[in-house]
């Protein structure tokens, strides 16, 4: 037989193991050059300075590349210890270890180019959908076209050639360094397996749990006033970090076999089919691939809490942009609003102006607030605080009371506020004390006047602050304008006409629509990215894990066909194998939505104001995703337990 017809046969017989990875390498591939042809694509810096996508762009190709690398020198690593025997018989034939290379790298160039050069079809292919996808998600009225970059081929090119030559090397050095005795037996010895569970794998189980329910703590306190100092928070933030980490690699070391053996104890031995299959199997293997499972799902965390923290800000750009811009339009300078106003008129734009006066008064606040973490605010003894009077909000307030509205997220969680207390309001020559009745949430004036709340008093009280006002430390009353369209329809046209006039470089002068934009184009730039590297890391891992289960399957086909000839039908062994396949796949699911649950859950108000629905809509469709793979692992067992007589 020659040695082309030999590798013909070898990738036909391979062929069934193959395809996932082929597909997960034209994945790579085609996601890879869309990306650098985004980076090339003059929309991208030309759509009249919307967004400057090219760095990030740029910078997600090199993590691209990274995780990339590591799953197809990973998959090709399990391939060839699955080829092992048939290495080992080559040798026995009398091929030299060179010539074995060679035949291995040949069939691998074959297979890996012909895989390159559809991937970057269907890269080109797809470029133009991607660029679209980008411009409505950051709101870029831009023409996005479909054109071949030689520029982002060539440097495809550079890449997967360079990580083919990578795995060539790793194949070189597994050939060069086994003996055939040790290629035979290269499989057997690919998982630890072991008979009972000992006293040390419980002990680290249980410290595995102590130390994530410790992180989970931890992160549930961080900003609940028990850290005080940066330094703190910093040291609190690397003990979550560490111990999460480290628990969940002692999780998979020993807590899954502590749990699955105590379970089994329960059943003083007596354990049916599906137990057999599932619960036995995952005690005896799972610990072996525990850095493995650890980094896949550490990197889980990492990309579902990373996606979610930016959903939230796109998802809240317009509820902030409502907080920070009450009114459509917002002045402070009288001119400038009066300019707007006599383009909206020749616009015949309809209309509603509010005119609040806001006072910039020194409050002591110390019987109500106090700081959770240091440094945070101004002293709440002496803080600045914008007051405005009942009738601008339409509120009745008695003359010894006030109280505030404008709260946010972040203020509930850095700031220990009472329901009720007093507060004193420095004069000139005295002050006024008064009673604190609570807090809303409205924002009645823009954000020009200061990110504290602001406080709202008896209109005759408003008077005297504005008559006894000191100088040296406050500044004198300023205006709040607002101006609100009556036709939501018109917004567009009347911000054409607010960005024609330039009023934007006005102090003070702002537009809702232009903030909605600009958060929606950063964060929406920031979450294209998040999300297809989060995407690429699915795939990538999501197929990992497939082909760790693949070997377990073909490995146990021996056992299939002992249960087989016992009497146990295919639905009897399936219903074991898809219990397996969902520990095997849930559980990493599961440890990886915690992480990313307690994460998000601990910092979320940074990023925006709504928290539930953004999150539940980004680990329902990595769920979704990731169980594709489970499904194709019960497929394929399903196929070798048919196989099995």
């Amino acid at each position: 037989m020659s040695i082309n017809r030999l590798m013909i046969r070898n990738l036909k017989k391979n062929l069934k193991n193959y395809y996932l990875y082929v597909f997960a390498l034209i994945f790579s591939v085609a996601l890879y050059f869309a990306f650098v042809t985004l980076q090339f694509d003059p929309a991208l810096d030309e759509t009249k300075g919307s967004i400057k996508g090219a760095a990030s762009i740029k910078a997600a190709s090199v993590l691209l590349v990274a995780i990339i690398s590591i799953f197809l020198v990973y998959a090709n690593n399990i391939f060839i210890k699955r080829r092992s025997k048939e290495i080992g018989l080559y040798q026995l034939v009398g091929m030299t270890k060179n010539k074995i290379f060679g035949i291995l790298s040949a069939e691998n160039a074959l297979l890996y180019f012909s895989s390159m050069f559809i991937g970057i079809f269907l890269g080109f292919s797809v470029s133009k959908l991607i660029i679209m996808i980008l411009f409505k998600i950051t709101g870029v009225e831009g023409i996005a076209s479909l054109h071949f970059s030689v520029a982002a081929s060539i440097q495809t090119l550079a890449v997967f050639i360079a990580i083919y030559f990578l795995i060539m090397l790793m194949n070189y050095i597994f050939i060069k360094r086994q003996s055939i005795l040790s290629l035979f037996r290269a499989v057997s010895v690919a998982e630890a397996k072991v008979k009972k569970v000992s006293y040390r794998e419980m002990l680290i189980g249980t410290i595995g749990i102590i130390l994530i329910a410790s992180g989970y703590f931890v992160s549930s306190k961080l900003f609940d006033g028990d850290f005080t100092t940066v330094n703190k928070l910093f040291m609190a933030m690397v003990f979550i970090l560490g111990s999460v980490i480290v628990g969940t690699y002692f999780f998979y070391k020993g807590s899954v076999s502590f749990l699955a053996n105590i379970a089994r104890k329960k059943k003083d031995g007596y354990l049916n089919i599906n137990e057999v299959l599932s619960l036995s199997s995952i005690m005896f293997k799972m610990k072996s691939n525990s850095l493995l499972l650890t980094i896949i799902t550490t990197v889980s965390a990492l990309a579902i809490g990373l996606l979610s923290l930016t959903y939230i800000s796109y998802y809240s750009a317009e509820k902030m942009a409502i907080n920070n811009v009450p009114a459509h339009f917002t002045f402070v300078n009288p001119e400038a609003a009066d300019t707007f106003k006599e383009s909206l008129k020749k616009e015949n734009i309809p209309f509603r102006e509010t005119k609040i006066e806001v006072l910039q008064v020194i409050v002591n606040a110390e019987e109500i607030i106090g700081l959770k973490i240091e440094n945070f605010t101004q002293d709440p003894h002496s803080m600045s605080l914008s007051v405005i009077g009942e009738g601008a909000v339409n509120a009745k307030v008695e003359k010894d009371e006030t109280f505030f509205t404008g709260w946010s997220d972040i203020n509930q969680n850095f700031l220990s506020m009472k329901d009720s207390g007093n507060i004193e309001l420095i004069g000139k020559n005295n002050s006024i004390p008064l009673r604190y009745t609570g807090m809303e949430r409205e924002y009645p004036v823009s954000r020009y006047f200061g990110g504290s709340p602001v406080a709202v008093v008896d209109d005759k009280v408003f008077k005297w602050l504005k008559e006894n006002l000191d100088p040296e430390l406050q500044k004198p009353s300023s205006l709040y304008i607002g101006i609100d369209i009556k036709n939501e329809d018109h917004v567009v046209k009347a911000d054409r006409a607010f960005d024609a006039l330039q009023l934007a470089k006005t102090e003070g002068s702002e537009s809702r629509f232009d903030l909605v934009q600009q958060q929606k184009a950063q964060m929406g730039l920031i979450m294209f990215v998040v999300g297809f590297l989060g995407l690429s890391f699915l795939i990538t891992s999501g197929c990992i894990l497939y082909f760790k289960q693949m070997d377990q399957s073909e490995d146990e086909k021996p056992d299939y066909t002992i249960l087989r000839k016992l009497g146990f039908t295919q639905g009897d062994l399936l219903r074991g194998i898809q219990a397996k396949q969902g520990f095997n796949f849930g559980i990493p699911l599961l440890i990886g939505l915690l992480h990313s649950y307690f994460a998000v859950k601990s910092g979320w108000f940074f990023f925006g104001t709504e928290l539930w629905m953004p999150m539940f809509l980004v680990m329902v469709l990595y769920t979704a995703l990731y169980s594709v793979f489970g499904i194709l692992s019960v497929l394929y067992a399903k196929q070798v337990i048919k196989n099995a007589l």
